[in-house]
């Protein structure tokens, strides 16, 4: 098939590209300039130099594509209004362009914030009403509505927390780890589920490619559910250290999040640990449901968080990462 990826250079979005050009699809990416895309080369994927409110980029991008994997978002902005540039309207524009190309399939990848936080105990299953709690989840929720409210085809993926090979969030914590201390937000008993981005990649794939998936929207995530605590000493074992966690109680970590927002600013530097992020730092469980996309896909993770973990850790130490 033929397929568009937008966020090719990024963590996600390079997993992604490798997973279709194994199946031997044929790639383009949407890149912001050709010296970001240069390591997409070796992969014989094509490169289309634009942005998402480039219109005569998009244009080109589209054209004769079956399927458009829009992954490209901004996780980290300086007001909401920028997120919502980014990921409504940038998702606005896209879709426009493909509109009026034909009709691919076109598969969102959203994020757990667009729904909200879960109840402990009862992970997201894909039906509940959305009730994001930060600016970031507000505006990926704004861009899925921009695409249920369009004329083609359309399937959601709401990946919860994704590391990997290539990750550069998770690799902050590793380091922290191997200091043999680290914080953790709350008491660490803050309920998660995770996706490794191999993983997430094939789930991906499999929601453009399946026609159940057509129409809905899934939570792509190893059905393992542990704490934030737990994390942190998988991280820890991971690398065979030991870690102590030290909790951050709220009005400590807002002040915290409060000294780095304003140090971003200084800077112009946007940054994702903001006051704002304490909204989801303190919620019960961030836990998803792979079910439904399994059912309807027959996609299943193959990555436990142990293996998972084990698995980055050998890419980090081999990149020189770590």
């Amino acid at each position: 098939m033929r397929a568009l990826v937008t966020g090719a250079t990024g963590f996600v979005g390079s997993h992604l590209a490798e997973a279709l050009r194994e199946r031997g699809d044929t790639v383009t990416a949407l890149a912001r300039s050709a010296r970001r895309a240069e390591a997409l080369g070796p992969l014989g994927v094509a490169v289309v130099e634009g942005d998402l409110h480039d219109a005569a980029a998009l244009a080109r991008a589209v054209e004769g594509q079956d399927v458009i994997l829009h992954v490209a978002g901004l996780v980290a902005a300086r007001s909401e209004a920028e997120f919502l540039r980014a990921n409504r309207d940038g998702t606005a524009n896209l879709l426009a362009a493909a509109e009026r190309a034909g009709s691919p399939r076109f598969v969102l990848v959203s994020s757990m914030a667009a729904a909200g936080p879960a109840p402990r105990g009862r992970p997201l299953a894909g039906g509940e009403p959305p009730r994001p709690v930060t600016a970031y989840g507000r505006s990926k929720l704004a861009a899925e509505q921009v695409v249920t409210a369009g004329r083609l085809p359309w399937t959601i993926v709401r990946p919860p927390a994704v590391y990997g090979p290539r990750d550069r969030e998770i690799l902050k914590v590793f380091r922290l780890a191997r200091l043999g201390v680290a914080p953790v937000f709350g008491d660490g008993r803050q309920e998660l589920t995770a996706v490794h981005g191999a993983d997430l990649a094939g789930a991906l794939v499999a929601a453009a490619t399946a026609p159940a998936a057509a129409g809905k929207v899934y939570y792509a995530c190893h059905p393992e559910v542990f704490t934030s605590g737990g994390f942190v000493q998988a991280i820890a074992a991971a690398m065979g250290r030991r870690v102590r966690l030290i909790g951050l109680p709220g009005g400590l970590a807002r002040g915290l999040l409060t000294l780095t927002e304003l140090g971003a600013r200084v800077t112009g530097r946007p940054t994702i640990l903001t006051r704002d992020k304490a909204n989801e730092f303190f919620q019960d469980a961030w836990t998803g449901d792979p079910r439904p996309l399994s059912s309807d896909t027959g996609w299943r993770a193959r990555f436990d968080l142990a293996h998972g973990l084990a698995d980055t850790y050998r890419w980090y130490r081999s990149a020189g990462w770590l």
